[in-house]
């Protein structure tokens, strides 16, 4: 069944791959000044202030979180603790154009951990599709020279992007799993979500500590950094998680996985405004290629 999509849908399905990509942007631009364990806490830290006063009441004491803190828990340190900080610890090494295009591979990933963990079947249709992304992630990682993926030349960055498109990829499975949450915190995007920012604080805390322990770490504060936590923290983290979830109730998860395809170009075009990076001709091959295997995997 065709669903019209309506202009206000497609908008709120827009924002989203916008903010990812300005997340990833905005990474780039100040890992000379916060590493990136730090920045992901610093910026679900305030993600947190931020979403308190909406989704106080779960943090009560008989709030119906607590019974489910081992399930939260490990919400928690898939996204907040380990996707978000995986991600700028590419952007150390990494392009945003890449890291974006990168992790336009998670459609594939999906295919994998559904079938190894979550018993989902494959569909030839599907393995085509991934066929294809697939293509399209060696592409990026080989710098559009195929001669050096027989070298296994890797820029570390394109290793960190590619975990954490798999732990995304578990993440996702794990939200499709219905009754494992409180329907009522479930039904709240607010609570939902702080749910999983207060475990996933603890995780980020620990690598941060981690992080400081083992390596030179420290910290240039100023307004350039100020101003982009408060943006990684009000955009990426609430906004747009608030309006894909909105959006994906509108138009359906499979319409909706399209837009998040947007990323990548977003982040071309803002690394090109604030970065100077351009986009090489392999780049929009690779575009082609992984948003083909998308295509193919999800049409009927």
């Amino acid at each position: 069944m065709t669903q019209h999509l309506k202009p206000s849908t497609a908008l709120l399905l827009t924002l989203p791959p916008l903010m990812w990509a300005g997340n990833a942007v905005v990474g780039r631009m100040v890992n000379e000044l916060v590493p990136p364990m730090t920045l992901n806490l610093l910026r679900w830290a305030l993600a947190f202030v931020l979403l308190l006063p909406l989704a106080a009441p779960v943090l009560r004491p008989g709030s119906a979180m607590w019974p489910y803190w081992k399930r939260f828990s490990l919400l928690g340190l898939l996204s907040v603790g380990l996707y978000n900080a995986l991600q700028y610890l590419a952007l150390h090494t990494s392009t945003p154009i890449n890291v974006t295009l990168v992790a336009s591979s998670t459609p594939v990933w999906m295919l994998l951990v559904g079938r190894l963990f979550f018993g989902a079947t494959i569909h030839p249709r599907q393995l085509l599709g991934a066929a294809l992304s697939i293509c399209g992630v060696l592409l990026v990682l080989s710098r559009g020279s195929w001669g050096t993926l027989m070298q296994v030349q890797l820029v570390a960055g394109d290793a960190y992007i590619l975990l954490a498109a798999a732990v995304w990829a578990y993440y996702s499975w794990m939200l499709s799993e219905h009754g494992k949450e409180p329907a009522a915190i479930r039904a709240n995007w607010a609570m939902f979500l702080m749910a999983q920012i207060v475990f996933g604080l603890v995780w980020s805390a620990l690598l941060a500590g981690g992080e400081w322990a083992l390596t030179d770490a420290r910290i240039q504060w100023g307004w350039p950094l100020a101003a982009a936590l408060l943006f990684v923290a009000a955009g990426p983290a609430l906004l747009a998680y608030r309006c894909w979830g909105a959006g994906v109730r509108l138009a359906g998860p499979s319409v909706a996985g399209f837009f998040s395809n947007l990323t990548p170009l977003f982040a071309a075009l803002l690394s090109t405004l604030l970065l100077g990076d351009m986009p090489h001709g392999y780049h929009a091959l690779a575009f082609v290629l992984i948003v083909g295997g998308i295509v193919v995997s999800t049409r009927r």
